[in-house]
């Protein structure tokens, strides 16, 4: 599905990036995890053409997509939920998703604004209601939505569950589960390692710019020297 070989990136003089290497295969869930400020954000701005790679190379399908800018990788079937969710603010719920909502690409059981609503249902109840209005959990169902309205094949989640309430943390992890039963590939950036357990296949631990662990949720709650390591504040 997806694949990043040696991808070196930064801003201005100071380089980010230093070799950023994984795959993503159809249907799998895949993580990239780390402390504050080793590289996974900008590896999402990179793979979806908002900065330039500076080498590597990154392919989709089998398809070059190196810096190719952010419309045409979203029309090749790359979904974003970026963090800080970002709902257009001076829209409606509806007006927000049926923004950018296309149907090209769609497979069997394309999303629909209705499928939307069935998967969050409180989407529904505010449809008339600016966006500036909701609650944080609320953008952050909207912003999912979205992406997910674009019919991708591969959704990317960069910190989709910071700073919501519990409750709702449990919603969007719930959605998470339904939509990796539903096939989607997804490449997912959190915190919250007690819930990735039962959703991803792979963690990636990155480090200064690179991938520097890989391996399974079990593997890595089994290693407390190498959680404390690389995760530990």
């Amino acid at each position: 599905m997806l694949k990043l070989e040696g991808v070196a990136a930064g801003y201005g003089t100071s380089q980010v990036l230093f070799g950023m290497d994984f795959t993503i295969g159809q249907g799998e869930v895949i993580s990239l995890i780390g402390r504050n400020g080793m590289g996974k954000t900008t590896t999402v701005r990179t793979l979806m053409g908002m900065l330039p790679a500076r080498s590597g190379s990154i392919s989709l399908l089998g398809k070059p997509i190196t810096n190719l800018p952010p419309y045409r990788i979203a029309r090749m079937g790359v979904g974003l939920v970026p963090e800080g969710r970002r709902a257009f603010a001076s829209l409606n719920v509806e007006e927000n998703l049926v923004a950018t909502a296309r149907l090209a690409g769609a497979k069997s059981n394309p999303w629909t604004v209705d499928r939307v609503y069935s998967l969050f249902p409180r989407l529904q109840e505010r449809r008339k209601q600016s966006a500036r209005t909701l609650s944080g959990g609320e953008q952050q169902m909207l912003v999912v939505g979205r992406a997910l309205l674009t019919n991708p094949q591969l959704l990317v989640l960069d910190e989709a569950t910071e700073g919501l309430a519990p409750l709702i943390r449990q919603e969007i992890w719930q959605c998470l589960r339904v939509l990796r039963d539903s096939g989607l590939s997804i490449l997912l950036i959190d915190k919250n390692l007690a819930e990735m357990t039962t959703l991803v296949q792979r963690h990636h631990i990155v480090e200064k710019g690179r991938v520097v662990w890989v391996g399974s949720p079990d593997e890595l709650n089994g290693d407390p020297a190498l959680r404390d390591r690389y995760l530990g504040i």
